[in-house]
Order: C-alpha cells, then structure tokens, then sequence
C-alpha cells in the first residue's frame, strides 16, 4: 500500500471522545447507513458490547444474517484533529476519509478528504 502526503486545507475535529475500536472478528450489530451531503458512502452505525456505537466502513463489515456481523480486520473509528497547514501522512482511504498520521508524530486518525490536499511532486 502506498503513502500519500496531505496538505490540511480545512481544519477538523472530531466530535466522539470515545471512538468505537474493534478487533477482527468483534461481533456487530450493524444499524443505519449515514445519509449527508458530504458524499461519505457505505458508513454504517455499528454496536460491539462493551463500548458505545460508532460509524463503521462497509470495507470492515461481514455480515453474518440480517443486521448481525463480525469485524473483517481491526479498526478503530479515531478521528485525528488537525488544524489548517498540517502535513499529514495517509495511508488508506476510504469511502471520502483518509487514515492519516500526523507528520513527525505517531497521532493517527481519520480525517475527511474534503479537508485535504495531496501533495504531489
């Protein structure tokens, strides 16, 4: 997997203090998909005993039978709140949000592609 060097263009923060953290093959309890304007499809609110829901890729559900499934990889839901100017370096993207580490850092987090710019070059 390759990396990619963002440019915060738009600042964000998170608004979950506690962000649902899952480990492969966590049971879920998959409820309704986010609908918005901001394009980020294929989100799921999922439940997992022991912690308070929280917004789930369809990338990591396997749906067992109706709205019971299971965790297909480790995740964590953890947005990285940043602040317009910051480098950031993604990792992986999906569904309109990029998993980002804040350069010369080991803080890591979601944070929405509307809100970056790639460096290239």
């Amino acid at each position: 997997m390759s990396t990619r060097r963002y440019i915060v263009t738009r600042a964000h923060t998170s608004e979950f203090a506690e962000p649902i953290t899952l480990v492969r093959g966590a049971p879920l309890e998959v409820g309704e998909r986010y609908v918005g304007p901001e394009g980020w499809d294929d989100w799921y609110f999922c439940e997992t005993p022991g912690q308070e829901g929280g917004w789930v890729p369809a990338q990591v559900i396997d749906v067992i039978e109706g709205s019971s499934a299971r965790a297909r990889e480790d995740y964590t839901a953890r947005e990285l709140d940043v602040r317009v100017g910051e480098t950031l370096i993604g990792a992986r993207t999906l569904n309109g949000w990029a998993w980002c580490e804040r350069a010369g850092t080991p803080e890591a987090g979601w944070v929405p592609l509307a809100n970056l710019r790639e460096i290239t070059g």
